[in-house]
Order: structure tokens, then C-alpha cells, then sequence
């Protein structure tokens, strides 16, 4: 379910009858629930996410610092030898990092209605 998706049935659902406001104010808890899944649902994908991200910079750093096992590097060669100070710069640059902070970055986005 997207946003929009949420958005839109969001703006059904709050919509209150003026006429009827003690069914009005029954539907509150049911509403409250509903909306409070769909919170939580998002919140624990956007946890996963930032562990994905935790995990990945993880094996970039043992990557770029020459830890990574051996197996690595047959797979993905780095020929260079990185002072410690500059191990940042590699990771912050490193594509597959990169494609998951943007992933996290449009889920927090979509958390916070940012958009």
C-alpha cells in the first residue's frame, strides 16, 4: 500500500457526519486501530531497513579496509590500499550503500508525510 493509498482512505474515513456525531465519535477507536497498524507496519519496515543499511556499511567497511574474506575480493577486486582516515569516503561514495540510503531516506519521507 502506498501513500497516496493511505492518504486517500485517510480522507474518506475521517469525513464526519454533523447529523450523527454520537456514531461519529463511535468509530474513533476503530479508526484510531486501524491508522495505528498501518503506523506500526511502516515503522518496523523502516527499522528493518536501517539494520539492512547498519549491516551493509559494516561489510563495505570490512571491504574497503582489506577484512573481507578472501572470496570477496576474487568476486569484486580493490586493488588500492586505503589509509583509515579515508575509509569514509569510500563507503559514503559505494553504490549498493548509496541505492539503500536513498531507500531509507524515501521511507522516513513517507513516515513523516514529507510528502
Amino acid at each position: 500500500m502506498t501513500l497516496d493509498e493511505i492518504q486517500a482512505q485517510a480522507d474518506k474515513d475521517l469525513v464526519i457526519d454533523d447529523t450523527e456525531l454520537d456514531t461519529e465519535s463511535l468509530k474513533t477507536p476503530i479508526l484510531h486501530n486501524k491508522y495505528l497498524q498501518y503506523y506500526n507496519k511502516f515503522n518496523l519496515l523502516l527499522k528493518k531497513s536501517q539494520w539492512e543499511e547498519r549491516t551493509l556499511n559494516r561489510e563495505k567497511w570490512e571491504y574497503y579496509t582489506g577484512k573481507s574474506d578472501p572470496s570477496v575480493y576474487k568476486e569484486k577486486p580493490f586493488d588500492l590500499k586505503v589509509l583509515k582516515a579515508d575509509v569514509h569516503i569510500y563507503i559514503n561514495s559505494d553504490d549498493d550503500l548509496q541505492k539503500i540510503q536513498a531507500n531509507l531516506i524515501l521511507k522516513y519521507i513517507k513516515k513523516n508525510h514529507l510528502i
